[in-house]
C-alpha cells in the first residue's frame, strides 16, 4: 500500500460548502455519520468486530441525487440494517475517500457516487456508479435491503416511519421491509 500521511489534509474541496450542505443532509438525517478524515475512517472499517458498517461515498452527481441517496434513504427503512451507516462526500474530504479508497478498496476500480456494506473491514458488497447510475432508487432500495436482510442483524428502520416521512415529505412513501418476499 502506498504511503499516506494520516494527519495531514492536503488536499482543498472542489465544491463550495454550503453548495453541498443539503446533499449532506439528506444522508445524515436517516442515520449515517460523516467520515470526515483518513483517521474517521480507520476508526470506522478498521474493526474485527463482525458487525456490518455501511459507507456512502455522496456526491454532486444527477445519478447520486436521482437514484443513489434516495435509494439508500429508503433501504434503510427496511427492518433489518446495518449496524453501522456512514458517508463521505466525493470532491469535499478528498484525503478521507483517498485513505479509504487506498486501504479498504484496493482491488476496486473507484467510483462516486458508491455504497458498500463491509464486515470486518472488507466488502461484503459494492454498488459502484454502474450500479447507481441508469437505476430507480426503488430497484437500488429493494436491492441495498435485501443485502441487509442476508447480511446484517440490527434492527430497523434507521429512523421512524413518521420522521422519514416528515424528512422526505412523503415523496419516497413507506417502504418499510422492501427486501422481503410479500407472498
Amino acid at each position: 500500500m502506498e504511503q499516506y500521511n494520516l494527519t495531514k489534509s492536503t488536499q482543498q474541496p472542489s465544491y463550495d460548502a454550503v453548495y453541498v450542505q443539503p446533499m449532506r443532509e439528506e444522508l445524515k438525517s436517516v442515520g449515517c455519520k460523516e467520515l470526515l478524515t483518513p483517521e474517521d475512517v480507520d476508526k470506522a472499517l478498521s474493526r474485527n468486530d463482525n458487525k456490518t458498517i455501511l459507507i456512502v461515498i455522496n456526491s454532486v452527481c444527477g445519478c447520486s441525487a436521482g437514484s443513489g441517496r434516495p435509494g439508500v434513504m429508503m433501504a434503510l427503512q427496511n427492518s433489518v440494517i446495518p449496524d453501522e451507516l456512514y458517508t463521505l462526500f466525493g470532491g469535499m474530504e478528498k484525503d478521507a475517500i483517498d485513505w479509504y479508497r487506498c486501504k479498504y478498496l484496493a482491488n476496486h476500480p473507484t467510483s462516486s457516487p458508491h455504497i458498500a456494506l463491509f464486515r470486518n473491514g472488507e466488502p461484503a458488497a459494492i454498488f459502484k456508479r454502474s450500479d447507481i447510475d441508469g437505476h430507480t432508487a426503488e430497484s437500488i432500495a429493494i436491492q441495498l435491503a435485501a443485502i441487509f436482510n442476508e447480511e446484517c442483524s440490527n434492527t430497523g428502520p434507521s429512523i421512524s416511519v413518521k420522521d422519514f416521512e416528515n424528512i422526505t415529505q412523503g415523496k419516497y412513501g413507506c417502504y418499510t421491509d422492501l427486501g422481503k418476499d410479500k407472498n
